[in-house]
């Protein structure tokens, strides 16, 4: 899993106070091997996407990693 996924998997978790087994799968809303691409391709990219009631911001140029509440 890359560091990324695995942040956004970490935040979400304590923001809603539980563990991360405990959270919804994240395939079902977005692919992780296609997402770990786009991630780790030379590209300069944002990927957005909504999951477990936040928005999740992925930047690559640098790498960085925003869980936001939806209701924003």
């Amino acid at each position: 899993m890359h560091p990324a996924i695995s942040t956004v998997l970490t935040r979400v978790a304590a923001r809603d106070e539980c563990d991360r087994t405990a959270l919804p799968p994240l395939y079902e809303v977005v692919d992780p091997g296609a997402l770990t691409a786009v991630i780790e391709s030379d590209a300069a990219v944002t990927v957005r996407f909504a999951y477990a009631g936040y928005r999740v911001v992925i930047d690559t140029e640098p790498l960085e990693v925003e869980v936001i509440d939806e209701e924003r």
